[in-house]
């Protein structure tokens, strides 16, 4: 029985430090589902899972690693 009043002063710490780490930790941008299209294969991808290049300042997205591979081979 000596776990119980460990384990309440558990809970109560962790209710009283995690709002004050939320509040110091940055704000997490959420990435759009939206789709975006393979300049390669031309398929359609949601953004949050394709891959990604920067090229003239503008995000180019990807299926997979080996179109990426492709493109960097024609460029």
């Amino acid at each position: 029985m000596r776990i119980i009043p460990f384990l309440f002063l558990a809970v109560v710490v962790v209710t009283l430090v995690l709002p004050m780490l939320r509040r110091w930790m940055p704000a997490r941008r959420p990435v759009s589902d939206e789709l975006v299209k393979d300049p390669v294969c031309q398929t359609y991808v949601v953004r949050s899972r394709a891959l990604s290049r920067w090229r003239d300042g503008e995000p180019i997205y990807f299926c997979s690693a080996e179109c990426l591979r492709r493109y960097a081979a024609l460029t």
